[in-house]
């Protein structure tokens, strides 16, 4: 199904932290029927906003749950595609930004475009947590949230890990060597994402003949490096990087229906912070779980696990 680019260009404003964002345009990308409920969906930092498959163009993010037919249903409902701020290729970046100024720029181009209210957020990592600040602050304004692997707060390991990408990123970048530094970020990064259950189920250590020696796992987070280095500016990835840290809601100020998916193996949003976050919502909750290899990243790999209990979520939220 063919999705439409809208934007809203909110120009320079001030960020709740006090520093400026200037130039600001808020892209997202609407599917469905012009005439559906309006459901949002939001990824993690690295997410764009093609969520579903535009044919022969672009391929989405989340397309196996967001299609025709799928768990996110595109012929009962909209969905809306957000791009997280700071823009990337962007000239003048923020020196902070949190998940509340990521919110108010979603409630600006909802208002804008005259597209609210939301029938559900579904929001996965940062997307989670930005879905939470959004139900916060506009608790009329959504019906339901879907939050998959993401709390009211970071878990304090998580924080220490992405300090330490934060400072190679910045070492890189003053050592004039800025995509260096963002390669060596993500694969520190991707031993947080995902479970060393996994890595030694899929990796047997080969070495191979070079000097100094390589080895397969090695190799295989050198390939995630280059590709992350390729797609994303490193003053982007420090702003949204401490957004994450920065992030702090109170769950007794949300009163909105909501439904927690987590893999009990992730690292970055433990099962106790999910219990915790589950037992202090103000609204009706339920949190679901399911056991993954891939822990952090399960919600962009384990689709057949999700899919029952989203397909369910959203026929509830129809209904």
């Amino acid at each position: 199904m063919n999705g439409r680019d809208i934007d809203t260009h909110l120009g320079d404003w001030t960020l709740e932290r006090g520093c400026k964002m200037r130039g600001d345009i808020v892209r997202s990308r609407l599917y469905g029927p012009d005439d559906a409920p309006l459901v949002v969906v939001l990824g993690g930092i690295s997410a764009t906003r093609h969520v579903a498959d535009d044919p022969i163009k672009t391929r989405g993010w989340w397309s196996r749950l967001v299609r025709e037919s799928g768990a996110v249903d595109l012929n009962q409902v909209r969905v809306l595609g957000l791009e997280f701020a700071p823009s990337a290729g962007g000239l003048d970046f923020p020196d902070t930004i949190t998940t509340t100024d990521q919110a108010k720029r979603l409630k600006a181009l909802l208002d804008d475009h005259k597209l609210g209210p939301v029938l559900a957020i579904v929001g996965s990592s940062y997307g989670g947590m930005c879905a939470l600040a959004f139900a916060r602050d506009y608790p009329k304004f959504v019906q339901h949230l879907c939050i998959i692997g993401a709390a009211h707060k970071p878990y304090p390991i998580g924080v220490g890990w992405r300090g330490i990408q934060r400072r190679i990123v910045r070492l890189g970048i003053e050592a004039g060597r800025p995509e260096e530094g963002l390669k060596l970020a993500r694969e520190l990064a991707m031993t947080t994402y995902r479970t060393p259950e996994e890595f030694a189920d899929r990796f047997d250590l080969k070495e191979t003949r070079a000097n100094p020696a390589s080895f397969d796992i090695c190799d295989y987070l050198g390939s995630r490096g280059d590709a992350f280095a390729a797609s994303m500016d490193a003053a982007r990835f420090l702003a949204l990087s401490e957004s994450i840290d920065l992030h702090q809601i109170e769950p007794e100020a949300i009163q909105t229906p909501t439904l927690l998916m987590t893999a009990i193996s992730d690292q970055l949003a433990p099962l106790p912070t999910m219990r915790e976050l589950r037992d202090r919502l103000a609204g009706p909750s339920e949190l679901y779980t399911f056991t993954s290899l891939y822990g952090h990243d399960a919600f962009l790999k384990e689709y057949d696990a999700m899919e029952p209990r989203l397909s369910s979520f959203m026929k509830e939220a129809l209904s």
